[in-house]
């Protein structure tokens, strides 16, 4: 709860207003029983009331309370009056500096719901005016309903106060509007479906006008299921066929094989005596049916086929203003009615007890000076910087000390200060200072509530916004993960990795649409994202034909990753034919309808690739693993692909040249030991983190290491937020990856459109492999005066065609291929 203390008049005041408050509503509450017997005092006015000391009340407020309960209930809006205590609390409650509600609109919501109380009230009980002495609408709600009926009578005057009160519910209710809009909707298409059961069951005197209509709107009427009384329970989304008692697929509802030609060739007018009456079958979806005998149909109209029922996601897209070529395209009216999570989900963590005392601060100032004067440094000044985890003591180091002579005092430092471990910034750049960062006594927890709320995140104009943490400075940390362009995410296991990649995805959850950013979870530990599967249809990529979107199997990462080449190559040569040179351009352009989806463009949503124990998979898979992952660090961040790796592993054998050279962000949680640091962020430090969050930033646009405490959020909130995204409408399916090139058992091509377009020299270059028994790239390069790129393509051209073995470093590859029959079978097969 919010508190802004006042000062003390208008404390005074507020606490005044909750007194009076408190006892007008004893007085209200006591005049429902007391209001009989003091009815004698009623009529006096309220000097004849003061002046007679005699006339006793029952009221609990005393003669006061009577007369001001009888004038606000009965002489004025009736019970409606409990609203004005209300008011007069929440006005005490704001002076006194308790402002978590909005007092202007407690003042007009009280102030409508009076009015139409009372008349509402009034209207119900309006026969019963002289028989009472209490008007639960009072005068007020007494007179305007008598009004009303005179001028549009007792219906319309009800039909009035359901109309106000429906619009009021319309602009204090969020969702309520999106509700009734689906509620016509689906009033709108039952209709339509009413209309053409009618039409097929039971013939319509209007029938010979139903053919020229439906030659018009044949195209935006879909009929949907049949329901047929049959005496039984029926499914209401089943489906209706009419024939001659042959058999039907679920899938539709159509006449079997000869059926077209019999409404055709036969005459529409059925007699009973010349022909079998037909049989009405109800089929669900469980392929049972029903069957029961109809009344005879006598239909004159066209042949009409029926559809299946028009779902949610198919009504989403009945004129889909995308489809005006005059409009520019917007991705998210494929979804249109979806809502962003509300904040409410997340859980605003407070710690009072955390705050660093000036005390605090002032003792470790004293050892921190006191400890380096023992060692002859003098300092000529010292600041302190508190932030959620540490806090920060900057020395300015007197004329003559060396940085160096500080740096060999920093466990001595620690000792005096009592603390596990203190990191040292020797110098700070940009400042000329030497920092000192001591962890707190009571560390504050951040909260992901506080980073969702922040005006950073909230006014942040980055593509793919992420709100980490708070500084030490305690500033919302915000970066833009495609200026990123890739992360790495390494710390001992208990860290925090794992809340700082749900820290990562929640950022992304609450500020892009489904359409615009797309999660490839890959995910060895088979639990850690478990909570995800549930927005499958509205965030989540996967491979063709797979059930699960979170990938745990080593053997599909590997084809995810190869997917996931392909669809960085596809969208190169998207992006190269429009010649354009980066994603932000080509969804421009595409948005602006410049370019077509008739000429095989389309909008390009982002993909964020999130790697979990990045460790354990290159373990089990290695350069398998590794290359995919290195080409798509290299080159996808133009076209929108980013990728994020974590492990609690960060050593030389996990952390290669390469993924480093292609990893310029990284983010380091506590580890172990400072080769480790040294490891992910080529400097020391990570070693003296104090755990639980406390991590190391190196993220380009700032200018150096940034300590951050990573913002905390629960399993139950991150299940919140995908049980929110999840109970709304979504795609048909999962985001499709392409479909990977696949493998024989022999981990050989089978055809050439497993393997690309094949080099023209490869027959050429294939026979002299072959004759010679020798092949290796700088051969052929001397041989056909190549350049390297191309002599390697087709060195792994002929490897993948089952020529030549695999490398063997400097040793000479195999040749497999004994014959020039069995080499002329293999091109012939790849259309060499």
């Amino acid at each position: 709860m919010q508190y802004t203390a006042p000062t003390k008049p208008i404390f005074a005041c507020g606490l005044s207003a909750i007194i009076i408050g408190g006892l007008l509503l004893i007085s209200f509450v006591s005049f429902f029983w007391s209001g009989g017997a003091d009815r004698s005092i009623f009529d006096m006015s309220i000097l004849e009331l003061l002046k007679n000391n005699s006339i006793e009340v029952r009221n609990s407020f005393g003669k006061f309370g009577a007369w001001i309960s009888d004038m606000m209930i009965t002489n004025g809006i009736g019970v409606m009056a409990f609203c004005i205590p209300v008011v007069i609390v929440g006005l005490g409650l704001y002076l006194c500096g308790i402002k978590r509600f909005s007092l202007i609109s407690l003042l007009w919501r009280c102030f409508l719901l009076s009015v139409w109380g009372s008349t509402t009230l009034g209207f119900i009980f309006y026969g019963f005016s002289d028989r009472i002495y209490l008007l639960l609408g009072g005068l007020h709600g007494y007179y305007i309903a008598s009004w009303l009926m005179s001028w549009i009578g007792v219906i319309g005057t009800l039909a009035l106060i359901s109309l106000t009160l429906i619009i009021y519910l319309i602009f204090t209710v969020e969702s309520l509007q999106n509700r009734i809009s689906n509620i016509l909707l689906r009033i709108c298409q039952k209709e339509i479906r009413i209309n053409w059961r009618r039409l097929i069951l039971f013939g319509d005197s209007e029938g010979d006008n139903i053919e020229d209509e439906d030659d018009n709107n044949n195209a935006d009427t879909e009929p949907s299921s049949n329901v047929v009384n049959t005496g039984e329970s029926i499914d209401t989304n089943s489906s209706l066929y009419v024939g001659d008692g042959e058999d039907t697929s679920t899938d539709g509802i159509e006449n079997d094989g000869e059926s077209e030609d019999n409404v055709d060739n036969e005459d529409n007018d059925y007699n009973a005596s010349e022909q079998q009456e037909p049989t009405i079958q109800i089929i669900n979806p469980s392929n049972s049916w029903v069957a029961s005998n109809a009344p005879q149909v006598s239909y004159d109209g066209p042949t009409i086929e029926f559809d299946k029922p028009i779902g949610d996601e198919e009504a989403s897209h009945i004129n889909n203003p995308n489809d005006d070529p005059s409009r520019p395209y917007d991705p998210t009216l494929d979804l249109s009615h979806y809502r962003y999570p509300d904040i409410n989900l997340l859980i605003d963590r407070q710690s009072p007890d955390a705050e660093v005392s000036e005390s605090e601060m002032k003792e470790n100032s004293d050892n921190i000076i006191h400890t380096l004067s023992n060692f002859g440094i003098q300092v000529s000044s010292i600041r302190a910087t508190v932030g959620p985890t540490v806090t920060l003591y900057e020395l300015v180091p007197a004329p003559g000390v060396r940085i160096t002579k500080i740096k060999q005092v920093q466990d001595d430092i620690a000792l005096s200060l009592s603390a596990l471990s203190i990191r040292m910034i020797a110098p700070m750049p940009g400042k000329g200072t030497v920092g000192i960062e001591v962890p707190n006594k009571n560390k504050k927890v951040v909260s992901m509530y506080s980073m969702i709320k922040s005006e950073r995140f909230q006014n942040s104009k980055f593509e793919l916004p992420i709100a980490l943490g708070k500084t030490i400075s305690n500033e919302t940390f915000v970066f833009d993960l495609t200026k990123t362009p890739h992360l790495l995410v390494a710390g001992s296991t208990g860290q925090g990795k794992s809340v700082g990649l749900n820290a990562i995805m929640t950022s992304l959850l609450y500020k892009k649409h489904p359409s615009q950013v797309k999660f490839v979870i890959i995910d060895p530990k088979l639990v850690e994202f478990t909570p995800y599967k549930e927005i499958e249809k509205h965030f989540l990529a996967k491979l063709p034909g797979e059930e699960k979107a979170i990938i745990t199997d080593v053997d599909k990462v590997k084809a995810t990753l190869s997917s996931l080449v392909i669809e960085m190559e596809n969208r190169y040569t998207l992006v190269m034919n429009a010649s354009l040179r980066n994603i932000q351009e080509y969804n421009a352009k595409f948005i602006a309808r410049k370019l077509l989806p008739t000429e095989g463009h389309r909008f390009l949503p982002y993909i964020v690739v999130i790697i979990d124990e990045f460790g354990d998979l290159i373990m089990t898979a290695g350069k398998e693993i590794e290359t995919p992952i290195a080409r798509i660090a290299q080159k996808a961040r133009a076209v929108g692909i980013h990728m994020i790796l974590a492990t609690q592993r960060p050593s030389t054998n996990i952390i290669t040249g390469v993924i480093k050279a292609n990893f310029p962000s990284r983010i380091a949680f506590k580890v172990s030991s400072m080769v480790d640091s040294r490891t992910i962020l080529d400097e020391t430090g990570a070693q003296h983190l104090a755990g639980k969050g406390d991590m190391l930033a190196i993220i380009p646009g700032f200018d150096s290491t940034v300590r951050v405490q990573c913002a905390f959020v629960d399993t139950d909130e991150v299940v919140a937020i995908n049980d929110c995204i999840a109970s709304q409408q979504g795609y048909a399916s999962a985001y499709e990856l392409p479909e990977p090139v696949s493998e024989n058992e022999d981990g050989l091509a089978s055809s050439s459109d497993e393997i690309g377009k094949l080099d023209s020299l490869i027959r050429e270059v294939a026979e002299m492999v072959v004759n010679n028994r020798q092949g290796s790239t700088s051969n052929i390069q001397r041989q056909y005066n190549l350049g390297y790129n191309r002599a390697g393509r087709i060195m792994d051209q002929l490897e993948r065609m089952g020529i030549v073995g695999p490398a063997k470093g400097s040793k000479p590859r195999d040749i497999l291929i004994d014959n020039p029959i069995d080499l002329d079978n293999i091109l012939a097969r790849f259309g060499a």
